[in-house]
């Protein structure tokens, strides 16, 4: 979880506004030249007006991966609200990462259960997996119920109710409190291409 003190709070924002803004230019002209690209809903460009952090990054040399990262930080401290998909709104878990995906025009479903169904499985295993992967959570043997982006380094970003807010923490099996990590799946391949994934709904 990320802390930020008064004093510099509104420089942060300020840095996190043009953080999300860079990553929003990148991400839908490489997905565009994607082969399969989904289509997508209209994204809402005018929903960045939450507080977002700020990471130098080239443009030129931005990979697709590092551009849902980018994006999935940016949406740090927004604050969670249930059924919230956009920042200006809030997010709730599945809803944050249906958003982000949303940037590479790859649609998912809208819960968490079935988005833990979207794209392929990947081992429970931070060695095997790679940023932008989709890191599920249940209680015990029970449909995924809880959902968050890995963004490397053994952390992900995700929206939390216990903080009452996006975050970004370490992956371990309570990050979600009572609710296990059950498992990872990928919606972009070692290519950066997309992934066939599971039909989108619209349940909330």
């Amino acid at each position: 979880m990320l802390f930020h003190t008064n004093g510099n709070r509104s420089t942060t924002r300020t840095l996190r506004f043009l953080a999300a803004g860079c990553a929003l230019l990148v991400v839908p002209a490489i997905a565009h030249a994607q082969d399969g690209a989904r289509e997508a809903p209209a994204y809402d460009f005018k929903a960045l007006d939450a507080a977002k952090p700020f990471a130098a990054f080239s443009n030129s040399a931005m990979s697709l991966r590092d551009s849902l990262v980018a994006l999935a930080r940016a949406q740090v401290g927004t604050p969670y609200v249930h059924g919230g998909e956009s920042p200006s709104r809030g997010f709730d878990c599945s809803g944050l990462v249906r958003y982000i995906v949303a940037a590479l025009h790859i649609v998912v479903p809208r819960t968490a259960a079935r988005q833990a169904l979207a794209g392929v499985a990947v081992p429970k295993d931070t060695a095997a997996m790679l940023p932008g992967d989709l890191v599920t959570f249940a209680r015990g043997r029970g449909a995924a119920s809880h959902i968050g982006i890995y963004v490397g380094n053994g952390r992900i970003v995700h929206a939390s109710t216990k903080a009452g807010e996006v975050i970004e923490t370490e992956l371990t099996p309570r990050v979600a409190g009572p609710k296990r990590w059950k498992g990872t799946r990928r919606v972009l391949s070692d290519d950066g291409s997309t992934i066939a994934v599971a039909a989108a709904d619209s349940v909330s």
